[in-house]
């Protein structure tokens, strides 16, 4: 983890329920204590930051302590206001009598697949490219790990989907200037359609291409950042046990096959060495196998170890016992 405050965006990730909200929160602490300015975002529908610093935190950037601000994003909303926006594009395209028909089929296009995590990607998008203006750091609490690389892979594919589109755009405008031509009235030499170099028409064109040009910048924008290891890195969390470890190899394959390094692995909840009892003694063993397995496995990432708390981790008292063990090698 040495120089991983160096980086701008932080994404931590990881299979649900193995700490991924505890190392972020520690992280965004870290940072704070060393002056710098941290909004840490939760992208998990089951939020947690609210319950582990133990004050609301909602759709809005909270203080939650000096130098570090939450936002807890909620899917349903990010969706809602996506689709809000598409509307509102969609009705400066056609005529006052077909918006009835446009929210019908936008309302519709809610539960088609692939809708909530755009929505999400442009929100990350947006928090990635405009929090520079006022955070050091933005850190992610990503959702589980498949939810998670859906997302960090939808740059590269919206981007070529965007592409396409204003290529298609243009094709079609090319085209309708040809057919308006072989439809023209013999007799009177005139279109039976609105000419394509019509000024409504170059009104209407101008702004399709003006929004998925926004669009387009917006995605390539956010793709440069996470593929860029100086200004953004992902850290992988898991315990050790065999699932985590399972999963977290997928999702570490996953990563480098879409180009995003993963620059830590922090292992959490190590059953501690003051550990006694026959019971903790197998304990230990099983775990001891899983550790070994994770070192041989991820040999070539740099590791840490959390060792498991006597308690439940909750509160400011709580985070700060991880907060001094992450200090001393971030």
């Amino acid at each position: 983890m040495s120089n991983l405050l160096d980086r701008r965006v932080l994404f931590v990730g990881g299979k649900g329920g193995v700490g991924k909200t505890t190392i972020a929160a520690c992280l965004a602490l870290i940072a704070a204590d060393r002056g710098r300015r941290c909004l840490l975002v939760s992208t998990d529908p089951a939020h947690s930051l609210s319950d582990i610093f133990e004050k609301t935190i909602a759709g809005s950037k909270t203080e939650i302590v000096p130098g570090v601000w939450g936002l807890e994003i909620d899917p349903d909303t990010v969706t809602d206001e996506h689709l809000e926006t598409l509307k509102y594009n969609m009705r400066s395209l056609v005529k006052p009598s077909l918006y009835s028909q446009i929210d019908q089929q936008i309302n519709l296009a809610r539960q088609a697949p692939g809708m909530l995590e755009s929505a999400m990607l442009e929100r990350l998008s947006e928090l990635m490219v405009e929090s520079r203006n006022g955070y050091d750091h933005v850190i992610f609490d990503t959702a589980p790990t498949g939810h998670t690389l859906r997302l960090l892979s939808l740059p590269e594919i919206m981007t070529a989907w965007t592409d396409g589109l204003l290529k298609r755009q243009k094709r079609f405008a090319e085209q309708g200037d040809v057919l308006n031509r072989f439809q023209a009235n013999p007799e009177t030499k005139e279109s039976y359609h609105q000419p394509q170099n019509s000024p409504l028409n170059e009104q209407r064109n101008r702004r399709i291409r003006s929004i998925l040009l926004k669009r387009t910048r917006k995605f390539r924008r956010a793709r440069r950042i996470l593929l860029d290891g100086q200004q953004s890195a992902f850290i992988l969390v898991l315990n050790p046990e065999k699932l985590p470890i399972v999963e977290s190899q997928k999702a570490f394959e996953a990563l480098q096959r879409i180009g995003i390094e993963v620059q830590m692995m922090i292992v959490n909840r190590v059953l501690p060495e003051c550990a006694d009892g026959a019971f903790l003694s197998k304990r230990r063993q099983q775990e001891a196998l899983h550790l070994t397995e994770i070192d041989n496995r991820f040999i070539k990432l740099k590791r840490c170890r959390i060792p498991l708390l006597p308690r439940d981790v909750c509160g400011l008292d709580s985070l700060t016992t991880i907060q001094q063990q992450l200090e001393t090698i971030v």
